[in-house]
């Protein structure tokens, strides 16, 4: 079992980055915006179907990835809408924007799924990738750079005048809108920025897999929120004090997380029961920071009580 784990090892890692990159997406709503977006399940799909349609009809890899980028962008876009112009509380505008995406993601790709072979298009990263082709077309070392370059630009966005007030509506909208910002505006760049680097991700991991399909974004939420809560866990103490470090531990649970997925399946789990236990995995890393909280914190309060 741990020669296959090692053997796996590249390939949970290069995903890992993937999911950590949309994870990062999740960060901007969930931790920043202080807003639980589920149309992630939906913009990842269709940020995969673009790339894949646009690369199958002879488009450029990279001009693919920008425009799936553009097309995350609408769907927060409209959940923003539903949102802020409608008055839908934001968990039941992404729910709505999510349903909608279903069926836009069925007619971007004119059916449930589609294949993007590494053997017909020139695919910026591949399974096939991770081994055997020169140093820097190692998927790997693409994802990474493409992580890191996020994680920078995100740095210094919300360094920004944009970015600090996107932060104060987070923290605070009603005291923010006192103050002037325009809070209603911020949601919705947030939500955009969130969806665009979700979408991203998806043409990443169309193009890792080999295909697009309706279903492939379909729990992509709960993968973020692990991602976010894995990397809080095992490194909050040794990257708190930085922003674009908070972010790289959102890349980093994503890693974690997929490493354990893989141990999961090296087990010789049922396909049936992978569902199952991808949940339990997530409620054991979700449960962790309660868990120090109530118990651990307790104990070392207790000891120090008694000292005294």
């Amino acid at each position: 079992m741990l020669n296959s784990l090692l053997n796996a090892f590249p390939g949970s890692v290069a995903q890992g980055l993937i999911w950590g990159l949309m994870a990062i997406g999740v960060f901007i709503t969930y931790k920043i915006l202080d807003i639980a977006d589920l149309t992630v399940d939906g913009s990842i799909c269709t940020g995969g179907a673009v790339c894949a349609v646009m690369m199958i009809n002879g488009c450029n890899v990279w001009i693919s990835m920008f425009v799936a980028f553009l097309a995350g962008m609408l769907a927060g876009l409209a959940t923003g809408v539903f949102h802020v112009f409608m008055g839908i509380p934001p968990i039941l505008a992404g729910i709505l924007t999510q349903l909608s995406l279903y069926s836009v993601n069925l007619k971007i790709m004119s059916g449930a799924n589609v294949s993007l072979s590494v053997r017909n298009y020139d695919l910026l990263v591949s399974l096939q990738y991770l081994k055997g082709v020169p140093f820097y077309c190692n998927t790997l070392l693409v994802v990474a750079l493409i992580l890191a370059a996020v994680i920078g630009v995100l740095y210094w966005f919300f360094g920004t005048e944009i970015g600090c007030g996107i932060r104060a509506t987070g923290c605070n909208a009603a005291m923010s809108k006192a103050q002037g910002i325009n809070t209603d505006r911020n949601k919705i760049i947030a939500l955009m920025m969130s969806n665009g680097i979700v979408a991203f991700s998806g043409a990443l991991l169309t193009q890792y897999q080999g295909f697009a399909d309706v279903n492939m974004g379909r729990g992509a939420v709960v993968i973020g929120l692990a991602a976010i809560i894995i990397g809080e866990a095992l490194f909050g103490k040794l990257l708190k004090n930085n922003f674009a470090l908070k972010l790289l531990q959102v890349g980093l649970g994503g890693i974690v997380y997929y490493i354990v997925y893989q141990a999961v399946i090296m087990l010789g789990t049922e396909p049936d029961m992978m569902k199952m236990y991808s949940a339990l995995v997530v409620a054991i890393f979700l449960a962790i920071p309660y868990l120090k909280e109530r118990y651990f914190k307790k104990n070392v309060a207790s000891k120090g009580e008694s000292h005294a």
